[in-house]
């Protein structure tokens, strides 16, 4: 599996700001219904009822928002990086400006947890953090993204 696989590049969008966690689960729901034909409002709560269950900040300024879709047919992500870092209630208490979102289907199966891996391992790396925040283009981000090497599940 690669990024390029459930990434489309209408789901990766540059931000100035987000005010809440609330006002970004809407914009990524709303991002999710341009990009895939997502109904945005069964999104958001998704998001919403995901995040209830325990804040997904990762750390180093990361955050893996994700959810299950009733009637999505595979694994879809959306990106989207923050000028101005925002609380998210991450592991290390530190402010989040990179946010990868996935949904998955409703469906029992591992593809949205080799996904899920696949990103984790992907922002984990600091040298990919550090492209994704000196660009903005919407373009450059998905092909720093897309050029992610192909990673095995363990």
């Amino acid at each position: 599996m690669r990024i390029s696989e459930i990434l489309s590049p209408a789901a990766v969008r540059s931000q100035a700001q987000v005010s809440s966690k609330k006002r970004l689960f809407h914009d990524l729901a709303e991002m999710a219904a341009q990009a895939y034909g997502l109904d945005a409002a069964a999104t958001l709560d998704a998001l919403q009822e995901r995040e209830s269950l325990g804040a997904t900040g990762v750390g180093h300024g990361v955050a893996l928002p994700h959810a299950r879709i009733p009637g999505l047919e595979k694994v879809a992500g959306l990106f989207l990086r923050l000028d101005k870092p925002m609380d998210f209630d991450a592991v290390d208490r530190q402010p989040v400006d990179l946010v990868f979102a996935l949904l998955a289907p409703d469906s029992p199966g591992v593809e949205h947890l080799k996904a899920l891996a696949l990103v984790s391992r992907t922002l984990r790396d600091a040298d990919m953090r550090a492209k994704l925040r000196a660009n903005d283009d919407p373009v450059a981000l998905h092909a720093v993204l897309a050029a992610a090497q192909e990673t095995s599940a363990a």
